[in-house]
């Protein structure tokens, strides 16, 4: 189904202004696999469906806008990384990217790991049967209540973060009576940013023990002292949305020049490292991200070199991807409210959404597709920016975008891979209701994060 195009907005590659867009794709009408989950499809009707279902259909049951997450494609990815790195490693989920109670069982089902970092998500965790000894438990300042959670429960490891907290998961850990393993966080001094990393600088971040200045050798010096802790390796994470794994190679040489120096002054040899996540995912079809098998291949070559040139015996590796799971799994469905058009700039679409729905935009500036998913048109491009609902001029959804020219209010778009952190970042700026996630898999759509309702927000109005 098309409609005929009329003038909207810039559409011509010359006279259009600068920004982050490239030049209009040859078919607004297709739906590159690059970015949008394995079963995304155009029906006959060239509805966009996921799961065999249409997102007319969709939009229709669940309202607008809301979250769709194709659960063959997260339990298919889940498979690809627990594959890739095989029964010598461990593949930690990163929950913060999106946690619900269904991916956990998901998780469970699909063998791998899970990785928290807060007690709202080690209670998710533990609500949807993930056992104990198959969560990790993160952070930079974790409270004494969820240290005492997380050590009772018998979480498999918690990653230390500072001196005090070396001491205060120790403490507790023997009042428990128990010897809780731990990984201590280290920073390496790489921080990788997609396709550059920079070796000297971040050591002025709030996460971990620096290795310059002898900060990380000091805390394996107290917490193998402390009868309470059972140090089992060491953990390390250079950034986020990395495509390039130079960053991992400077970053696991240095990981195990300490674990060397651990051995030369302890005669211990510690049988973990853990390199963290933040593997890339295709925002865009520029993004060019690694398939797992790639990357365990890469991440094992680089350990293992590294470690025969240090004569140590290669330790078991960890890694823990969030986004690189769950971001390409879910799209985030729109229905066209205004269309403005401002002559010799571009045309500002605005959605029934908006930053409340996806922060990332605006807090990171961030990059996204967008498509027309109600139906096919053979209208001409045109220059778009898509905003959301709030009072706020910041308030973009996808920056630059081609979209058809003949778009109208009631139409559906849809923005591909906002599967990670989007739901999980989610706010209620200007008293928004947070939208539902829905999950579909062959042919049956249900919801696992319901949409709030007006009653939700004045539950927690006691004034």
């Amino acid at each position: 189904m098309s409609r005929s195009a009329h003038p909207a907005g810039p559409r011509h590659a010359d006279v259009l202004p600068e920004g982050h867009y490239s030049a209009p794709p040859a078919d607004l009408n297709a739906l590159d696999p690059k970015v949008w989950s394995r079963t995304v499809a155009r029906d006959e009707r060239g509805v966009a469906t996921v799961g065999g279902i249409g997102v007319d259909a969709l939009a229709e049951e669940f309202g607008t806008p809301a979250y769709f997450l194709d659960e063959t494609d997260f339990r298919a990815r889940c498979r690809a990384w627990a594959e890739a790195f095989g029964a010598d490693a461990d593949v930690f989920y990163a929950g913060k990217a999106f946690l619900s109670r269904a991916v956990v069982r998901w998780l469970k089902e699909e063998g791998l790991n899970l990785d928290v970092c807060s007690g709202g998500e080690l209670v998710t965790a533990l609500s949807a049967g993930m056992p104990a000894e198959r969560i990790a438990f993160h952070g930079n300042n974790k409270s004494e209540d969820e240290i005492h959670r997380a050590v009772e429960a018998g979480v498999g490891r918690i990653v230390l973060d500072s001196f005090q907290e070396i001491a205060r998961v120790a403490h507790i850990a023997q009042s428990l009576g128990k010897r809780q393993p731990v990984q201590i966080r280290v920073t390496v001094g790489v921080e990788a940013h997609t396709h550059e990393f920079i070796a000297t600088a971040h050591e002025d971040q709030k996460f971990g023990l620096a290795l310059a200045g002898g900060q990380a050798a000091e805390a394996v010096r107290r917490a193998l002292k402390l009868d309470g802790l059972e140090l089992i390796g060491i953990h390390s994470h250079i950034g986020s949305q990395i495509f390039d794994m130079a960053g991992f190679e400077v970053s696991a040489r240095r990981v195990v020049q300490l674990l060397a120096e651990v051995r030369d002054e302890h005669g211990v040899e510690l049988p973990e490292i853990d390199l963290g996540g933040g593997l890339g995912i295709a925002y865009t079809s520029e993004d060019d991200p690694r398939e797992p098998h790639e990357i365990a291949k890469a991440l094992n070559e680089i350990v293992s070199r590294e470690c025969e040139a240090a004569g140590l015996r290669t330790p078991r590796i960890s890694v823990e991807p969030g986004r690189a799971i769950v971001g390409p799994t879910a799209f985030t469905l729109y229905r066209v409210g205004t269309i403005k058009p401002l002559e010799g700039l571009r045309t500002y679409v605005s959605v029934d959404g908006g930053m409340s729905d996806n922060i990332r935009t605006a807090l990171y500036d961030a990059e996204y597709s967008v498509s027309l998913v109600s139906r096919t048109t053979d209208a001409a491009p045109m220059l778009t920016r898509v905003v959301g609902k709030h009072c706020e001029s910041g308030d973009i959804v996808v920056r630059d975008a081609f979209l058809p020219s003949d778009l109208a209010p009631g139409d559906l778009v849809a923005v591909p891979a906002t599967g990670a952190y989007c739901r999980s970042m989610a706010s209620n700026y200007n008293h928004a209701l947070r939208p539902p996630v829905v999950a579909v898999r062959d042919g049956e759509a249900r919801v696992i994060v319901r949409r709030e309702t007006e009653e939700d927000l004045l539950r927690l109005d006691v004034g």
